[in-house]
């Protein structure tokens, strides 16, 4: 009877959502009609272009629009791509949208030569020279032109790598463009989104990616290629015995993977990856913007703050706004946004709670409802739209971070306490060996491919690791809310002559904590170690990520960086972690720990390294917290 009872509580919401998808599926497939173009560019390429038109011909239509290397498969006019049944994006086809999904240069059934987050030119519009935001305004021009009974006006949107088209999309100044929102956009593949983060590879998103994403494509395909299967249930094991970076392009790729031979090209921020930050260029944006991120994307948490920031600073003018959500990598198009690994976002008021219904209802559909149809009202969406963790609850603030923001110093001490009390030691430090055939794992899981979860997982895991420094406070008397980037200042001194610096901050769990809705989860809440925010920094990039420069053996030195944007609220009752160490893996690609080249080094040249970080009155180690004022 339990069994049974069980099994129909189970297939109860999949038999509620496959009818959902039938309803829905049914209705598009009846009101709509795909057609599918070869939309010619400028130099003379043919991008393939599914177009979803509305069958009612009494009105005029706006257009939305997705460019993705990612295809726009089904191919075939009698195909509908099963994107259109999700809650959303269905949602923009019953309010009469024509809905426009197009392979971008070089992928799939589009002509052309692919290249990664391809630069951005500008002034070429004109010429034979091209970039994605000439191929946005070429496909926009010849939409308008060609589609009939469209009402002048585009939307672009996309959700990570087609993020990065939505922002070169509204580079293009096309005048029909009126609304954009680059979605966990890509922005900088060397400071801070997928592949790099602060100068250190991301070995499993960019091995794992590139396995897929990188073979090459000699002519149109209307389908992935892709390297074998690896056969393995642990990702720890599978590259610690395969070696450094170049023994596993040798041994996978060789050079048929041209990201992972440009990575080994350009081992410091050149030239050739500052040509590649999206950011860079935004100035004078026309059209309206609406940037989403994941306050938990483990992708793509740099993109969303920072381009908001670019467009704010460069384009002051430009209406911009983000919204940012207790979401995974693209969460608020996927799930309910309730929760992420066994932290909970829910809250008394359901309303807020259904975080993606949320979003989807105040946020997104209201800004292109207005924007492309005049309907409705953008004035109840701010500039800054944050739901902050902890707290649990829906922020509005008139710029990003906060200007109601103070800048908190906790010091590490020598008691690995965490306090607002600058130590007065003469002389004080903690010290640690870091070795690179032992590193520090990024979660204590088993499995093969990276987790999303690891963004708020326990860390009680790393802190019994002797090569792993924990600095807690005493329990708060009250909530302290952080909104905004985080400052670690450290001051360290090594045996060797480079290393990372990986630095966390934490929510540390009262020891009785439990969730109200028990069925939540089984795992032991009391005492849970919430990471908050990792980040790690390869310290030859210490004064320059262009310029990166050796430590001197034994002689103290000062390592500064930034760690993404916050939102959460350190409850009264709880304490806060900061953990350092200097190995994540094989999240991150390990530091040879000599200034080397790491992009060619085996595995002889990977060496431990005694590390000491500092907290005495002349070195006092630092991490600064922007804290929202009351």
């Amino acid at each position: 009877m339990h069994k049974k009872i069980f099994l129909l509580l189970f297939f109860l919401p999949l038999l509620s959502y496959s009818q959902n998808i039938n309803r829905d599926s049914v209705w598009i497939v009846t009101h709509y009609t795909k057609i599918e173009k070869q939309i010619p560019m400028r130099d003379g390429a043919k991008l393939f272009t599914a177009i979803y038109l509305p069958n009612d011909t009494t009105i005029a239509h706006p257009i939305l629009m997705n460019r993705t290397p990612y295809s726009c498969a089904p191919y075939g006019e009698n195909k509908f791509t099963d994107r259109l049944w999700t809650r959303a994006d269905s949602a923009y086809f019953y309010r009469g949208y024509i809905w426009v999904m197009q392979d971008v240069r070089g992928m799939f059934m589009s002509e052309g030569t692919f290249e990664d987050v391809r630069p951005f030119y500008p002034e070429k519009r004109t010429s034979k020279d091209v970039n994605e935001s000439t191929d946005a305004y070429d496909a926009i021009e010849w939409l308008i032109k060609n589609i009939p009974h469209n009402n002048g006006k585009v939307g672009v949107s996309g959700i990570s790598y087609p993020g990065f088209y939505a922002t070169m999309a509204a580079l293009s100044t096309h005048p029909a463009l009126k609304a954009v929102s680059p979605q966990a956009p890509v922005t900088d593949w060397f400071i801070g989104d997928d592949f790099h983060h602060k100068g250190v590879f991301f070995m499993m998103d960019g091995f794992d990616f590139y396995r897929v994403f990188g073979i090459p494509r000699p002519q149109p395909v209307t389908d992935w290629k892709h390297l074998p299967d690896i056969k393995s249930d642990d990702a720890y094991n599978f590259f610690l015995h395969n070696g450094t970076f170049a023994q596993i392009k040798n041994r996978f790729f060789r050079d048929t993977i041209k990201f992972w031979n440009d990575v080994a090209a350009h081992p410091d921020y050149d030239n050739w990856w500052q040509a590649r930050n999206a950011r860079n260029a935004c100035v004078d944006v026309k059209p309206a913007i609406l940037i989403t991120g994941g306050l938990f994307d483990a992708e793509d948490c740099y993109g969303a703050w920072n381009l908001y920031k670019a467009i704010r600073n460069q384009s002051p003018k430009t209406s911009c706004r983000i919204v940012e959500g207790p979401w995974f990598h693209g969460g608020w198009a996927r799930s309910k946004g309730t929760h992420l690994g066994n932290i909970s976002f829910v809250t008394d008021d359901p309303v807020q709670s259904n975080t993606s219904e949320y979003y989807w209802k105040n946020f997104e559909l209201p800004f292109f409802e207005y924007y492309l149809k005049g309907q409705g009202s953008v004035e109840n969406i701010a500039p800054a739209n944050v739901f902050i963790t902890g707290e649990n609850k829906w922020h509005e603030f008139l710029s990003w971070p906060p200007p109601v923001t103070a800048a908190a110093n906790f010091y590490l001490d020598e008691n690995r306490n965490l306090s607002n009390k600058k130590p007065a030691a003469k002389e004080s430090f903690d010290g640690y060996n870091s070795d690179p055939m032992k590193p520090v794992p990024y979660t204590e899981d088993v499995h093969y491919q990276r987790t999303r979860e690891y963004m708020t997982d326990d860390q009680r895991f790393a802190s019994r690791r002797p090569d792993v420094l924990v600095y807690k406070s005493e329990i708060l008397g009250e909530d302290i809310t952080v909104t905004g980037p985080v400052t670690a200042d450290l001051f360290v001194s090594l045996s060797t002559t480079d290393a990372d610096f990986v630095v966390k901050l934490i929510d540390v769990l009262p020891d009785d904590f439990k969730y109200a809705d028990s069925t939540f989860t089984i795992y032991p809440m009391g005492g849970y170690e919430m990471l908050v925010r990792g980040e790690i920094m390869r310290g030859r990039y210490r004064k320059s990520f262009s310029a990166p420069e050796a430590f001197v053996p034994g002689e103290i030195t000062e390592v500064k960086f930034e760690l993404p944007d916050v939102a959460h609220t350190f409850k009264k009752g709880h304490r806060i972690m900061i953990q350092v160490q200097s190995t994540w893996y094989p999240l991150a690609d390990r530091n040879p720990q000599q200034f080397i080249n790491p992009y060619t080094c085996g595995p002889r040249d990977l060496v431990k390294s005694n590390i000491r970080v500092y907290h005495d009155a002349l070195h006092a180690s630092t991490v600064v917290l922007p804290v929202l004022k009351k």
